[in-house]
C-alpha cells in the first residue's frame, strides 16, 4: 500500500458562498456549482502524452489539497520519475473537454484526464470519476505565496499580471471563460512563473451557464445582478477582469479588499460592497500606475472596464517588461 504524506494543504482565501434557492448552505462548504456533464463520451485517456499510459504508473506521494468535488495529489511518476499533480474529481465535467483544448505557457499543463474512477475505493472521495494528470507546480498558489509573505510588491505584481493577461487573452481567444481567477486557481511553479489553474466552473461563450458559478468573494457586479448591469448582453469575459483586479490589488494590500484588515468576512455585507458601495479607494502609497491599472480592472459597470488587450497595453504591465522573464522566483522567492 502506497504511503501518503499530507505534505500542503492549499486553502482557499475567501472562498465565500452564498446558497442557491432551496438547497441548504451546508451542500456548498466551498463553491456553488453543480459541473455539466459532458457533451460526448469520454475516452479512457485524452490529450496523453506518451509516457502517461495508465493511472498504475503514477504512485502517490502526498495530498495536496481539497476542494468541491474532489482531492488533489503529488504523484510520483515510477518509470520517468517525474512530479505530477493528481486530480480527482467526482463528477465528469467540462473541465476535461476544455483542457484538451488549451495547450499554453500560461496554463497549467494537462498531461492526461482518465475516465476510470481510479482511486475510488482508497480516497473516501465518493468515487472519482475522472483523474486528471496535471503539471506539477512546487511552490504551490499564490494563495501561498501571500500566506508567507503576507504582500508583494509592485514589480511582482507587474509580472504575475503580465502572465494572467496572457493567460486570459489566449482562453478567451478560444472563447473560453474561467470564471473563477483567485489567488488558489493562481500556480506558482519552482521557476516562478504564475499559471491560470482549475477550469472546473469555467464555460465556452455561447454555451449555456450557471451564473452563480465560482467564488463570491471574486465575482463581478454584473455577476451578481444581471438586471440592474446589463441584462442578457452581458459580456462574460469582462467578469474576469474584474477578478484579476481585485486578486491584485489583494497582492498588494495583503488582505482581500473589499473589508477591512482582520475583518471576519459577512456575506451581505461583501455582496453590497461587490454591487452596490462607492468607489474602492486606492491606497495612497501606491503608485499612479497601478491605481490606474486596478480602476480599470474594477470599473463596476462592465461596460466600461478595461479589456484584456487593453490591459495588456497598459504601462503598470509593460514598465518591467525587460524583467518579466524572471517571473516571482527572483522578484521575491529568492530576493
Amino acid at each position: 500500500m502506497t504511503l501518503v504524506i499530507r505534505e500542503r494543504r492549499h486553502k482557499q482565501a475567501l472562498t465565500l458562498s452564498l446558497p442557491k434557492p432551496k438547497i441548504p448552505p451546508s451542500d456548498f462548504p466551498y463553491q456553488t456549482h453543480t459541473p455539466p456533464l459532458f457533451s460526448s463520451p469520454s475516452s479512457h485517456l485524452i490529450n496523453s502524452c506518451s509516457y502517461i499510459r495508465n493511472i498504475s504508473d503514477l504512485e502517490k506521494v502526498a495530498v495536496l489539497g481539497h476542494g468541491y468535488g474532489g482531492t488533489v495529489y503529488k504523484v510520483h511518476h515510477k518509470e520517468n520519475h517525474s512530479f505530477y499533480a493528481l486530480k480527482v474529481r467526482r463528477f465528469k465535467t467540462l473541465e476535461a473537454e476544455i483542457l484538451k483544448r488549451v495547450d499554453s505557457p500560461y496554463i497549467v499543463k494537462c498531461h492526461a484526464v482518465f475516465d476510470n474512477g481510479a482511486c475510488s475505493e482508497s480516497d473516501n472521495n465518493g468515487g472519482g470519476d475522472l483523474s486528471f494528470v496535471m503539471e506539477y507546480m512546487e511552490r504551490g498558489s499564490l494563495d501561498d505565496v501571500l500566506r508567507e509573505h503576507h504582500r508583494l510588491p509592485e514589480e511582482v505584481i507587474s509580472v504575475m499580471a503580465n502572465r494572467v493577461l496572457e493567460g486570459l487573452k489566449y482562453l478567451h481567444g478560444m472563447k473560453i471563460v474561467h470564471r473563477d481567477i483567485k489567488p488558489s486557481n493562481l500556480l506558482v511553479n519552482d521557476k516562478g512563473e504564475v499559471k491560470i489553474a482549475d477550469f472546473g466552473v469555467s464555460h465556452v461563450v455561447e454555451e449555456e451557464a450557471d451564473s452563480n458559478d465560482g467564488t463570491y468573494a471574486y465575482m463581478s457586479p454584473e455577476r451578481f445582478d444581471l438586471s440592474r448591469w446589463g441584462g442578457e448582453n452581458v459580456d462574460e469575459f469582462a467578469g474576469d477582469v474584474w477578478s484579476l483586479g481585485v486578486v491584485m490589488l489583494e497582492c498588494f494590500l495583503g488582505h482581500f479588499p473589499f473589508i477591512d484588515p482582520g475583518q471576519k468576512p459577512d456575506l451581505v455585507t461583501l455582496v453590497c460592497a461587490i454591487c452596490f458601495g462607492e468607489k474602492l479607494e486606492m491606497p495612497e502609497e501606491a503608485s499612479p500606475e497601478f491605481q490606474s491599472f486596478v480602476k480599470r480592472c474594477l470599473e463596476k459597470d462592465w461596460r466600461k472596464r478595461a479589456t484584456v488587450l487593453e490591459l495588456l497595453h497598459h504601462p503598470f504591465v509593460n514598465r518591467n517588461c525587460c524583467c518579466s522573464s524572471r517571473g516571482l522566483e527572483d522578484c521575491v522567492l529568492c530576493g
